[in-house]
């Protein structure tokens, strides 16, 4: 673990790509493709990466691919590069058991996805429970991670505020289209608020965000870079502009597809996205022909 709070907080600042699971047309991890994506993005600027996280389609891989995949990103990182694991179990035992075993592989934090499949009982008390005894026993800093699209638990920003205080708490991924100001006035030394979306990063880096986990940079990590670097700048006058085309991009990948949006997008950038895993379908023909020519449009292609 960082030596100190501010080390941790220092550390999460920048941009991160959730990066996706390549997968063959018949559905098994392909590696190669992976690793071949590592090498690009090594160069790229990115400050790291979420491995294993939703666009990692994390719910559709058994343990040793989960495994496997968090192991091939760790191994093939780039100097400096910081690993997140994503946990998104419903059973805490799991979830205790998965990151001691992403400690052991070299992950450097665990990003914990709020459980919801007793969404009915998953109150704050619960939750608190969950989270702060989770960072008691965790060989990893903990990232909370609030997204109620995915796991259909919204947390409340006082339990939250709890939460900030815990020393094995290192921040907070928030993953929505809207309410991220409750949690950035939360922030502190030692807890910061990453957006989980390249169209809100801006506006959340303009409120003090460290900066964000957004799926952009998995097919143009250029663009999620430059508009870190305008958030960082606290630019005024072109970090707004810069907002408007970013969030216009990102609306038609992620916004409109998904997780097959992303990978497809990856492809037309010269990335492997692969094949999604089933029950997710693939773009077909005419959807990747309609994001190759708003892309062209855009000048990225």
């Amino acid at each position: 673990m960082p030596a100190s709070r501010e080390d941790v907080i220092a550390e999460l600042g920048g941009v991160y790509a959730p990066i996706c699971t390549p997968f063959t047309q018949d559905e098994e991890v392909d590696y190669g493709a992976l690793r071949a994506n590592l090498e690009r993005y090594a160069g790229s600027g990115l400050h790291g990466y979420l491995a294993i996280g939703s666009n990692g389609e994390n719910r559709s891989l058994d343990e040793d691919e989960r495994r496997g995949v968090l192991d091939t990103v760790v191994r093939h990182k780039g100097e400096g590069q910081v690993v997140m694991a994503g946990a998104t179990y419903d059973a805490q035992r799991e979830t205790e058991r998965f990151l001691a075993d992403a400690a052991d592989l070299g992950a450097d934090y665990g990003l914990v996805l709020s459980p919801g499949y007793y969404k009915k009982q998953m109150t704050s008390d619960v939750l608190y429970r969950y989270f702060a005894t989770l960072a008691d026993a965790s060989p990893l800093p903990l990232i909370i991670y609030n997204a109620p699209g995915i796991s259909g638990v919204s947390l409340a920003p006082e339990m939250v505020a709890r939460l900030a205080d815990h020393p094995g708490i290192a921040g907070m991924k928030y993953t929505a289209t809207s309410g991220i100001e409750e949690f950035l006035a939360l922030q502190r030394p030692g807890f910061g608020v990453l957006a989980g979306t390249a169209s809100l990063m801006y506006e959340a880096m303009s409120q003090g965000s460290p900066g964000g986990t957004v799926s952009l940079a998995d097919s143009f990590p250029h663009l999620a870079l430059r508009l870190y670097e305008l958030g960082a700048a606290g630019d005024e006058v072109e970090g707004p502009r810069y907002q408007a085309f970013v969030t216009r991009v990102n609306a038609g990948i992620s916004g409109r597809y998904g997780v097959p949006g992303v990978k497809a997008a990856m492809d037309l950038a010269g990335f492997i996205g692969g094949w999604p895993r089933r029950p997710l379908l693939p773009l077909d023909e005419s959807a990747r022909a309609e994001m190759r020519s708003a892309l062209e449009a855009e000048g990225l292609l």
